[in-house]
C-alpha cells in the first residue's frame, strides 16, 4: 500500500558535515559506534576545502580510508552534489566497498541503471575500467553520457596500471595487425637495425625489442590508423584506440617479438569528458612521497595539488619488523631464505610477492598456494579463514587486505617489472628516471603494505634480491618511501646494526631471530614501544612532491595536443637546460627533436644527433654515427677498476650490493637477452674493463666490446635464452659478421679479437663455418665466471685491499680475471658437428 502521510516536501539535512551524517547513520553496524581520530580530521578538512573542485586525500594504509570516502561522497549527495561515483581500482575491492557500505547502512549501487543512482539516493561502485575505456558512459559516447556530479577515485596509484593500459593498444604477435604493422615499417627498421630486425620479426626472441624511431612513425602515421581503423571492432582495440586517436602522431610505438605496444607520452584523461567536467574529485592516495601521477595521469596542476588533506598525525600504521637477509650478510643464499621461509610457514602464514609467473617457479618446492587473478578471492578467504601456509601471490602488489594472521610475514621477492615496453626502453636510456624509480618504490611499498591493515596490527616484512637492494640503498629510491615506512626502516637497521656488532656474518637463523621480537606471543614489549615511538610524533608531508621533469613533459604534450609544437619544444628545452645528469640531458634532447621534426625535419635530425654525445642509448639518427674506436685509459686493469670506484663512489658495502645485482641478471634464461646484455656491460666496468654495446648503440657490431688491455679485445655475442644442443648456423654466420666488422673498425692498428659465443652449446651445427678463433662460454663456464667474479668482489672490498692497486691487480690474476686469462679461463674451443 501507498503510505501518503510520506508525500510532500522534505525537511532538508541539518548538516552536510560528513562526521554528523557519520553519527546519525541510523543502521550502522556496532563497530562504527564511534569514527577514528584520523577519519574526523580528515572530514573537518575536507569539509572546509569542499568547494574546491580537486582535492587530494593521504591516509596510512588500514586506517579507514573506504569509511572516509564512502561518507564524503554521502556528504555530497545530501548537499545535491550527485550523482555520486566510487572507484576502485578491480573488483574485488568493489565488494569490500559495497560490503563497508552495507555495514554503514548507506546505500550503494553496482549499476547505472539502478532507480537509487539515477535518483542521486545511492553512490555507484565501479571499478577503475568502467571509467576508463574507449567506450566510457562517462563520456565517450555520442549522446547520453552518464553526468558526475562527485567522483572519488581511491588509491589513485593502484589505479594507474589499470589506467596506462586503456590507453595503450597492445597486439599480440599471432594476429593479423602484427605483420600489417612490420610491413609498414620493414624498411625503416632494416636500415635502423637489421640484427635487431632479424631478432624480433624473423627469430622471434622474447625479450628483443625496438623503439619505432619517430621520423618514421609521425610519416607513416595515415598508414598506422587505416591499419588500426580495419580492426576497430575488435577487443584488442576497440576500447583503447579511441582514447588516443587524437594523440596517436606522437604515441611510442615499440614492437617486440611479443606484440607491439602504442602508449601515449601522458595520459589525455579529459577524453573522459564527464570526469573531467565534474563538479568534485576527490584522489584517495596512499601517503607515497612522489605526487607526480597526479600530473602526468590525471592532468592535474600545480595549483590543485597543493590541496593535500591529510591526518593531524600520521602514527596511525600498524607495526612492522624489516628483513634483508642479503644485506644483512651479502653470503646469504636466495635457497636459505626460501627453506627459512618455509619454515616459518608451519607457524604463520607466510605471502611472497613475485613479480612475474617465471619467477614464481622458484617457490615451486616449496608454496601451498599460488595466486594469481584467477583464485585471489578464494586465496584470500582461505587465509582469513585459517592456516594455509606459504602462499605466493604473482604481480599482486595493491588490493589485497591480509590482516592480523592472515599473514604475519610478508615478503617481497626482487624488483616489481616495468609497466610497458616502452618504460623498458626510458630505463635503458635514462636509468636516472625519478618517475621510473618512483613507480618501482611505490610498487614495492604497496606490496609491503598488505600484511599491515590497522594500528593494532604487526608484520614481519622480507626483502629479497640484490637488485631491490641496489635500487633501495644505491640509488634515491630510500627517498621515495613514505615518511612512516622510512622511520620503520632506519628503526629495523638499528637491529641489524646490533645484530652486526655481535657477529659480523649472522648466518640466516641469527638473522630471523629478529622477527622473534615481533612475532612471538606473548609479543615484545620493548619491541612493541620503541616501534610506537618512532611513530608517535611523526607528520603526514602536506608539501607535495613533483619532479620538475614530470611537470614539463606534460605540458610539453598538452600543447602538442593542440598542435602547438614550437612551444611544446621550448617547455623540454627549458627543463632540458636545467639538467645535470647527462642521460637525462640527452634523453630530453630526443623528446625536443620529436615535437621539432613537425616543423622542421632536418633540425630534429640535428637536435638528435647533438644529443648523442650526452647519451648514446638514444634513437640515432638517419644518417647514423661512425664507431668511436674504444682504448683503455689505462694498461693497468686495476688501475682502471679504482678509478671506476673513485669516479662513482662506490664503498665497499655498495660495490657489493651493486656486483651481486649485477651477477643476478648474468644466466641462462628466457626473456632476459637484453638485462643479459646489459650486465655484461656493468660487469665489465666492475672489473677494470672498458667496454661497449655496438650493437645497441649504433646498430651494428657485436653484442658487446671488452678491452682487454695489451690491443686485445672480446668480440661477444650474446645468447642467453638458448637451449638447443647446437649453434644454428645463423648464429655462426652473426659472430662471424661481427668478427668481421670488428677487422674493419680496427684494421692495420694491430689490434686482436678474441670472438666468444654464449651460448647453451659448444657444437655448431653442421652446415655452419665458424672462425676458427671463436671461443664458446657455455652455462658451466658462465657459472665458474660468476663465481670467480663474486670471489674475487668479496676480496677486494677486504680492508687492506680496496683500492689497493697492487692487491687489485694480484686479486684480478688470482681468480683469472685480468686480461686475455678470462678466455682461456672461462671459454672452451667450439666442436662441429
Amino acid at each position: 500500500m501507498i503510505d501518503f502521510s510520506k508525500l510532500g516536501a522534505k525537511t532538508a539535512r541539518s548538516s552536510f558535515e560528513p562526521r554528523d551524517i557519520f553519527m546519525s547513520l541510523p543502521t550502522k553496524d556496532k563497530q562504527y559506534e564511534y569514527p577514528r581520530d584520523v577519519q574526523s580530521e580528515v572530514w573537518k578538512q575536507w569539509s572546509e576545502r569542499r568547494s574546491q573542485k580537486n582535492t587530494i586525500i593521504k591516509m596510512n594504509t588500514g586506517s579507514g580510508k573506504t569509511v572516509v570516502g564512502l561518507i564524503i561522497l554521502k556528504s555530497c549527495l545530501d548537499e545535491n552534489k550527485g550523482p555520486a561515483i566510487y572507484v576502485a581500482p578491480d573488483n574485488y575491492l568493489v565488494q569490500q566497498v559495497c560490503a563497508e557500505a552495507d555495514k554503514l547502512g548507506i546505500r550503494v549501487a553496482r549499476d547505472e541503471n539502478e532507480y537509487d543512482f539515477i535518483m542521486k539516493r545511492a553512490i555507484l561502485v565501479i571499478n577503475i575500467h568502467k571509467l576508463v575505456n574507449g567506450k566510457s558512459i562517462f563520456g565517450m559516447r555520442d549522446i547520453n553520457n552518464i553526468p558526475i556530479g562527485s567522483i572519488l577515485i581511491d588509491d589513485v596509484h593502484a589505479c594507474l596500471e589499470t589506467i596506462d593500459a586503456q590507453f595503450s593498444i597492445t597486439i599480440p604477435i599471432n594476429h593479423d595487425a602484427y605483420s600489417n604493422f612490420v610491413r609498414i615499417f620493414e624498411s625503416t627498421l632494416k636500415s635502423y637495425s637489421e640484427q635487431q630486425y632479424v631478432e624480433i620479426v624473423e627469430s622471434q626472441y622474447p625479450a628483443s625489442s625496438i623503439l619505432i624511431p619517430f621520423w618514421s612513425w609521425q610519416d607513416k602515421i595515415l598508414e598506422v590508423k587505416t591499419v588500426l581503423h580495419k580492426y576497430i571492432d575488435e577487443d584488442f582495440i576497440k576500447f583503447s584506440f579511441p582514447l588516443i586517436d587524437d594523440c596517436l602522431d606522437t604515441c611510442n610505438c615499440v614492437i617486440s617479438a611479443r606484440s607491439i605496444e602504442i602508449t601515449p607520452k601522458c595520459i589525455p584523461i579529459a577524453k573522459i569528458a564527464q570526469f573531467e567536467q565534474a563538479k568534485r574529485r576527490i584522489f584517495m592516495s596512499a601517503t607515497l612521497s612522489d605526487d607526480s601521477v597526479f600530473v602526468t595521469a590525471m592532468g592535474l596542476n600545480q595549483g590543485d595539488i597543493t590541496n593535500i588533506v591529510t591526518p593531524e598525525k600520521a602514527n596511525d600504521i600498524g607495526d612492522r619488523l624489516l628483513i634483508f637477509p642479503q644485506l644483512i650478510n651479502k653470503n646469504i643464499t636466495e635457497e636459505e631464505i626460501k627453506l627459512k621461509l618455509k619454515s616459518l610457514s608451519k607457524v604463520h602464514n607466510v605471502v611472497v610477492i613475485v613479480p612475474s609467473r617465471q619467477r614464481a617457479s622458484f617457490w615451486s618446492d616449496v608454496f601451498d598456494v599460488i595466486v594469481d587473478r584467477n583464485n585471489i578471492d578464494d586465496a584470500v578467504n582461505g587465509m582469513k579463514n585459517g592456516h594455509l601456509g606459504l602462499v605466493v601471490f604473482i604481480n599482486k602488489y595493491d588490493g589485497v587486505d591480509l590482516p592480523d594472521d592472515t599473514c604475519r610475514i610478508l615478503v617481497i621477492d626482487g624488483l616489481p617489472n616495468m609497466r610497458n615496453e616502452y618504460d623498458s626502453f626510458v630505463q635503458n636510456v635514462n636509468p636516472s628516471s625519478k618517475r621510473l624509480l618512483g613507480e618501482q618504490i611505490q610498487k614495492i611499498e604497496q606490496g609491503m603494505g598488505r600484511g599491515v591493515r590497522s594500528n593494532n596490527d604487526y608484520c614481519v616484512a622480507v626483502l629479497m634480491g640484490s637488485g631491490l637492494a641496489d635500487v633501495i640503498f644505491r640509488t634515491e629510491g630510500l627517498k621515495f618511501f613514505s615518511k612512516a615506512t622510512q622511520v620503520q626502516l632506519k628503526l629495523s637497521q638499528q637491529l641489524w646494526d646490533q645484530l652486526l656488532t655481535d657477529n659480523h656474518t649472522p648466518q640466516i637463523d641469527e638473522i630471523f631471530s629478529l622477527a622473534d621480537y615481533s612475532l612471538n606471543l606473548p609479543r615484545n614489549i620493548d619491541w612493541i614501544k620503541a616501534s610506537k615511538d618512532a611513530l608517535s610524533t611523526l607528520t603526514y608531508d602536506i608539501v607535495p612532491h613533483i619532479d620538475e621533469i614530470s611537470i614539463a613533459l606534460r605540458c610539453a604534450f598538452e600543447k602538442a595536443e593542440k598542435r602547438q609544437y614550437k612551444e611544446a619544444v621550448l617547455v623540454i628545452q627549458d627543463i632540458k637546460n636545467k639538467a645535470r645528469d647527462e642521460k637525462i640531458k640527452g634523453f630530453l634532447m630526443q623528446l625536443m627533436a620529436e615535437y621539432t621534426n613537425f616543423i622542421n625535419k632536418e633540425e630534429a635530425q640535428q637536435i638528435l644527433l647533438s644529443a648523442m654525445q650526452y647519451n648514446n642509448r638514444l634513437i640515432r639518427p638517419i644518417e647514423g654515427i661512425q664507431h668511436q674506436r674504444l682504448i683503455g685509459k689505462t694498461s693497468i686493469q686495476a688501475q682502471a677498476l679504482v678509478n671506476f670506484i673513485n669516479d662513482h663512489a662506490l664503498k665497499e658495502n655498495t660495490y657489493i650490493m651493486k656486483m651481486n645485482a649485477i651477477l643476478e641478471s648474468l644466466k641462462f634464461s628466457q626473456d632476459t637477452s637484453t638485462h643479459f646484455e646489459k650486465a655484461m656491460y656493468d660487469i665489465s666496468h666492475m672489473l677494470g674493463i672498458v667496454s661497449s654495446r655496438p650493437e645497441t648503440d649504433q646498430g651494428k657490431g657485436p653484442d658487446n666490446l671488452w678491452v682487454l688491455g695489451d690491443n686485445g679485445y672480446l668480440v661477444i655475442e650474446c645468447k642467453n635464452e638458448t637451449t638447443t644442443d647446437t649453434i644454428k648456423k645463423h648464429y655462426c654466420n652473426q659472430l662471424n659478421g661481427s668478427i668481421n666488422w670488428f677487422e674493419n673498425e680496427y684494421r692495420g692498428s694491430g689490434f686482436t679479437c678474441f670472438p666468444i659465443l654464449i651460448h647453451h652449446s659448444d657444437i655448431f651445427e653442421h652446415a655452419s663455418s665458424p672462425n676458427p678463433k671463436i671461443r664458446i662460454m657455455t652455462p658451466d663456464y658462465l657459472l665458474k665466471f660468476r663465481q670467480s667474479v663474486l670471489s674475487f668482489a668479496k676480496n677486494v672490498v677486504l680492508p687492506n685491499n680496496y683500492k689497493n692497486v697492487e692487491r687489485t691487480q694480484e686479486l684480478l690474476s688470482q681468480f683469472k680475471l685480468l686480461g686475455a686469462m678470462i678466455v682461456n679461463e672461462f671459454t672452451t674451443e667450439f666442436k662441429v658437428k
